[in-house]
This record gives C-alpha cells, structure tokens and sequence, in this order.
C-alpha cells in the first residue's frame, strides 16, 4: 500500500473518490445518483469530515486504512461532472491513477459492480466530461449496475433519472455497502479481489 506523508494535502499522495450524481432533493433516489448514494456511504463508514462546498462539488476528508482520501460528490450536474473532479485533483495534485469514479451502469444487471482501471467512457456523460478535463484517462471505474429500463420501448434517460423503486432499494443499500466496506482493496490496485469480495457480501441467498 502506498505510504502517507503528513504533509498529504495537495502533496500527491491522496486518493480521489468521485461519486458522480446529480444535485438537488429532486435527483436524490435516482438510478444515476446511486454514484451519490455511494459517496455518502462511504462518508459514514469511515466517520470523514462533513461535506462542504468546495470546487463546485461538495467535499470531505478522511482516512481508509492509513490512506488520506477525499471525497468528492459534484454538484454540476452529471454531464458537467469533470469541472468539479478536474479542480479537485488539481489542488490536491493527485494523478488519473490515484481517481476512483462511482456511477451508475446500466450495461450491467442490478446489483452487480465491476472495477477497472482506464477504458472508455461506453457513452456515459459523467464519465465524458472527465475525460475532457482530467490529463489522462487512466482513472479507475467503479461501475454500480443499475440494469437496463424494463420495457425496449423506454428512454433510456427516463429510466436513469427515475427513482429506484422500493425493492430496489434494498439491494442498492446492500451494494453500497458491500463497497464501502471493502474500498481498501480499492486503495490496494486490487480490484479483482474488490469486486470479488463485494460479489460475495451481496449474493443472493
């Protein structure tokens, strides 16, 4: 694991956590702020710092496992999501490789999370405004499936920006979970052992 120096802030040394969303009591319980929904999960299980304003997102500060992390929950808007992560990390001076993005995948089935490092952005907004603005793409994605829309015929932002239903819900509260409790191997550049591990946390039984 990497080592911290006390002089962590703006040194290079921190991780960037991103949980992409977007703003507003409107967009709370939407398919694509389940990236939110994460941020927030990972804030309470590791006891960080309240969220503040600050380069146009909202940000805290803590510690996973002798790691400094900020996190970091934009409030541009999804598409606009890179001018909230860019300045962050600019100030913080972490590299691409020290990013971990959380947002909704709807490639994947409900429930399930997959990890990597680098890749395209598959047409997701959130992750297009990074790439434009962050100096290289080889962040690590940490995509939350929230399932294709039920019917061929909806639109598919209709589907992401509608509200999980309450079933849903508890399968969203036991995958956010899972990955919070887990995010040190994250910290590790582990994610095979990541992702089999939240795998196991969230099995149906």
């Amino acid at each position: 694991m990497f080592g911290l120096s006390k002089k962590s802030s703006g040194s290079g040394d921190a991780w960037l956590f991103a949980g992409l969303g977007n703003p507003g009591a409107k967009y709370e319980k939407n398919r694509h702020n389940v990236g939110f929904m994460a941020a927030e999960k990972i804030a309470r299980e590791y006891n960080f710092s309240p969220f503040k304003a600050k380069y146009k997102g909202l940000l805290s500060e803590g510690n996973i496992k002798g790691q400094k992390v900020i996190l970091l929950m934009p409030q541009t808007f999804m598409n606009l999501s890179g001018e909230s992560v860019q300045p962050t990390a600019k100030f913080y001076k972490i590299p691409p490789e020290r990013i971990v993005v959380f947002y909704d995948e709807i490639e994947l089935p409900g429930g399930k999370v997959r990890a990597k490092k680098g890749g395209g952005n598959a047409g997701h907004n959130g992750l297009k405004s990074i790439d434009e603005h962050l100096p290289g793409k080889d962040y690590w994605r940490v995509r939350l499936g929230v399932g294709r829309p039920p019917h061929p015929e909806m639109d598919v932002a209709d589907y992401v920006l509608g509200n999980f239903s309450k079933e849903e819900m508890g399968w969203v509260e036991k995958v956010i979970e899972a990955v919070a409790v887990h995010l040190p191997l994250m910290l590790e550049n582990n994610d095979s052992e990541f992702m089999n591990k939240v795998t196991l946390s969230t099995r149906q039984e």
